[in-house]
């Protein structure tokens, strides 16, 4: 029998909301094992200056437990 776990990530980027999702990802797998997937729960930016300054993607990563 499988179970799958969730986290919440919110990743940062200058560049794009879809950099911002890599971000999340790159940085979940640093300590996760058997990451199978995440889904994009929200999307939001900074602005300054009347300018995006970041854009941030909220994610939920899902990872297999493994005993």
């Amino acid at each position: 029998m499988a179970v799958i776990k969730t986290i919440d990530l919110v990743g940062v980027s200058t560049d794009s909301w879809r950099d911002a999702a890599h971000k999340a990802l790159e940085e979940a797998v640093k300590t996760l094992r058997n990451v199978e997937g995440f889904t994009v729960l929200d999307t939001s930016a900074v602005v300054e200056d009347g300018q995006i300054a970041e854009y941030h993607t909220h994610v939920r990563i899902k990872f297999r437990i493994s005993r």
